[in-house]
Order: C-alpha cells, then structure tokens, then sequence
C-alpha cells in the first residue's frame, strides 16, 4: 500500500495484509486451504457434509449447520464464501456462516464451490446454482421450509448470489430466494467506477488485483453470459428478490454495491443500502471489531425478518 488512508485502526493487522494474487501464489496457497476443525465442535450446533453433483459430472461440498434441539422444517440461508473466485473460505467465514446459523435461529449451506485457475467461469456460478437448487429439491429430507430460502455472500460470494438468482429466474426454475444478503459484492466487470480508480492500492484487496485475478478467473469472458460476471450489465434485474447491500468505505468494489442498489430500486425492489465508515474489503475478517459485530448482528437481524414474514 503506498497511499495513507484514515481507515480504522480496529481492523489491525488486516490493514498491512493484502492478498498475492498471481498463479505460483494462488497455487501455493490453495494447497493448504482446508475446512476448520471447530466447525465440527460447537456445542450449539449440527454440523454435515453432503456432497452433490455438480457442473460438468465434477462435485462439490455443502456443509450443513443446524441449531440443536431446532424445531423442523427450519428457513435456510445458503452461504457463499468469498475469495475472489481463486481463495478458499478463510475461517472468518465459516465463524460467521456458524454465528447466522445460531443467532437466525436457521439451517447455514455452506457452499465450497470450486475455484479458478482450475475451474474458471462458468464453473463457480453453475455450482452455486446447483447448490440452491439441490437445497431446494431436498429440503424435506435435509428438514428445511422451501419457501423460506435467503442466499447471499461476501466479495465474490455476492457475485455468485446474485448470479444464483439470476440463473434460477432465467431458467424458469421452482426456487426463488426470498432475499439476497451482500457484503462488499463485486458486480461491475467494468472496473472503472470512481471507487475503483481511487483505491487502486488498498489494503486487502483493490483494483489493481482485480485486474491481476480477472483473466485467470475469466479467460474467455466472450463465451460467458454479461451478467454472469458483470451482473449490474444485466439486461434486466426485474424479478430479483429483495436485497441487503453492505458497502465499506476505503474498497474498489464501493460503487459496484451503490450500483447495484439504485439498479434495484429502479426495478421496484426492496432494497437496503448499508455504507460503513472506516471500512476496508474484507474487513469482517476481524471478528472482533466493534464494526464487524455491529454488521454482523445488523444481517442476522435482516435474515431474521426475512425469514419471519
């Protein structure tokens, strides 16, 4: 990082870390990305491991988190990690996909979809559809209400979130999230927002480093749907669910949840826009900073109401 920003000092170390993101590094690191132990040791919770069919006969891994003792069918938030398509979850995400489970009183899919350089688009889009659509077609056997399903995700977690929606509504298909919940999203290809020339040199992640990762997540963007990796170029957003857009301040993806919010809006759909001050990318990676635990109980209570209408 070479430019001084006022962003708080709550989220140390995190502020003098940002991601390599080129293919020895991403290679290296992805060796040693694994599922955290303590997911299977909280005693609030049920923990399993399916794994389904999945893009081009290959497989993927849903982790199952249910509160104990919960009453059936339970709603069902399906939860995607972000990463920038190429990084496993880090073990914030899987505290946080545990913490909604608990405290939204609701199953948690955690979904380990498959990662670029390896399984570049299409493959993470068409995984995470497939995860919403198995959830939904099994839901009586897994103990969950198919018509109180809410998807949503950090990054690029939110890309595939939205990208989930659109499939399911373009394919005609029976399920139909009720919400979208996106933190910190990254829909606007484009890559020329005013956020994005401004914080080309930002901690944890930035413009410049989507540039890096964009043609090894997306080598032939010209065989690709426009919305399936720009999603705010989408010919339409009419028909999308309601949606919560988290946005941090000093983050080249500021705009793209803006955008996506007034796009929305413009349709007619229910939408809220939360902009945090001080704020990096990434910065609920530090669980406890009193921002991170101020947005985390602020989603739960989103997906809470959702799920009670």
């Amino acid at each position: 990082m070479n430019t001084k920003y006022p962003i708080s000092k709550e989220f140390f170390p995190f502020t003098h870390f940002t991601a390599p993101v080129d293919l020895r590094s991403i290679r290296a690191a992805q060796k040693f990305m694994k599922v955290p132990g303590f997911l299977w040791k909280d005693p609030l919770l049920d923990a399993e491991m399916h794994r389904i069919p999945a893009y081009k006969g290959g497989e993927i891994e849903l982790y199952i988190l249910t509160p104990k003792e919960a009453v059936l069918p339970l709603p069902c938030f399906i939860c995607i990690h972000g990463g920038g398509f190429v990084y496993e979850g880090h073990t914030s995400h899987f505290r946080l996909a545990m913490r909604y489970a608990k405290e939204a009183k609701c199953k948690v899919v955690y979904v380990r979809y498959r990662l670029a350089p390896d399984y570049p688009f299409p493959y993470p889009q068409e995984d995470c559809y497939t995860a919403l659509r198995w959830v939904s077609e099994h839901a009586g056997e897994l103990g969950i209400d198919p018509s109180r399903i809410g998807i949503g995700g950090d990054s690029a977690g939110g890309t595939l979130s939205v990208t989930s929606c659109l499939i399911a509504r373009d394919r005609g298909d029976a399920v139909r999230p009720l919400f979208q919940l996106l933190i910190y999203p990254w829909l606007d290809d484009r890559n020329r927002s005013d956020s994005c020339k401004r914080y080309n040199d930002t901690p944890m992640w930035n413009s410049s480093l989507s540039k890096n990762v964009g043609p090894i997540i997306n080598p032939h963007p010209e065989e690709i749907p426009l919305a399936w990796h720009s999603p705010v170029e989408a010919e339409t957003l009419a028909g999308m669910p309601p949606a919560y857009i988290e946005v941090a301040e000093f983050d080249s993806l500021h705009d793209d949840g803006v955008l996506y919010a007034r796009l929305l809006e413009r349709e007619g759909i229910e939408t809220e826009l939360h902009e945090t001050k001080g704020t990096i990318h990434g910065f609920d990676t530090k669980l406890t900073a009193p921002t991170t635990r101020k947005m985390a109980a602020m989603r739960i209570e989103y997906i809470r109401r959702m799920f009670s209408r």
